[in-house]
Parts: structure tokens; C-alpha cells; sequence
């Protein structure tokens, strides 16, 4: 267990040689604002019934729309959406800016590219030290089946 900051480094670094996918997350805020971040902590749970989980950092500028939403959607990336996942890892402008956004069956923003999308209601939160993890029931999904951006030690990749 990472005890001093050296070691959280390395333990760090030790997680970044598993290959992720790239995700981009969205809601819809209480007072009606599009909110979304880039993550890479998602992953399958069941498939019945078909929930999936992703996990966000206490310390997220948008943790308190995402911890008080009743819905969410992952959208993971294309190889050729490596500027969007920068956008939208990043805070201050408007993310949402020029993208031609719907509205899921679940109420959340809907980005009009990506690889697979998942269209989710919350289902449990679980603490995770300094995350929460969100379970989502899959209300709907696409799958266009593109060529995933993908993540590893630090940078982006492709296949």
C-alpha cells in the first residue's frame, strides 16, 4: 500500500502499465447545465442486468453534479478524438462548445461522435477512498464499433 508520496508515484505509474480505454462522461446538472469529464475508470459489472461503473475523484470540479444526478452517460472514445478527450479533461470553458448534443432516454447529454455510447441511471454509489464509484443501469446503448483511444502510461495510443 502506497504510504508516502514516492510510493503513491509508483503505484501510480504500476496502474498506467494496464491499457485503458478513454471515456468522456456527461450529465445534466440540477439547474439544467451540461456537465461532463474525461475518465478512464470505466468498466463492465453485469450483463443482467446490464450495469457498468466508473469512479470520480472527490476532488473533481464537477463531483457534486455527478454525486447528486439521477443519470449519466459514457461515451468511449474513437481513435480520432484525442483533442475532445483534452477539452473535456480540462476545466474552465465551455466543454460543450460547437457539439450538436441530444438527450438520452435518461435525460443526459448525448455527444454526437464516439465508438460506444452507455445511457445510464444510477443505480448505487460506493465509496472508494478518494472516489466514488457510480454504478449505472444501462437504460440504452450504440455501438458504432470505431477504433478506441486508448490509454497507457501516461499517453495516449492506438491500436
Amino acid at each position: 500500500m502506497p504510504d508516502n508520496q514516492n510510493q503513491t508515484i509508483e503505484f501510480r505509474n504500476a496502474l498506467g502499465s494496464f491499457a485503458t480505454g478513454v471515456t468522456i462522461i456527461t450529465t445534466e446538472a440540477g439547474d439544467g447545465r451540461m456537465v461532463g469529464m474525461t475518465a478512464n475508470s470505466f468498466n463492465s459489472v453485469s450483463l443482467d442486468p446490464a450495469l457498468v461503473l466508473w469512479s470520480i475523484g472527490r476532488d473533481a470540479n464537477c463531483f457534486e453534479d455527478f454525486i447528486s444526478t439521477k443519470s449519466f452517460a459514457i461515451h468511449v472514445l474513437a481513435a480520432d478524438q484525442e483533442e475532445l478527450s483534452n477539452r473535456f479533461a480540462k476545466s474552465g470553458a465551455d466543454k460543450f462548445a460547437d457539439l450538436n448534443c441530444t438527450k438520452g432516454a435518461s435525460g443526459a447529454p448525448i455527444l454526437p461522435h464516439y465508438s460506444a455510447c452507455f445511457d445510464c441511471a444510477i443505480e448505487h454509489q460506493y465509496d472508494g477512498g478518494d472516489h466514488v464509484i457510480l454504478v449505472g443501469r444501462v437504460l440504452d446503448f450504440s455501438d458504432r464499433a470505431l477504433e478506441p483511444l486508448l490509454f497507457y502510461r501516461g499517453r495516449y495510443n492506438h491500436l
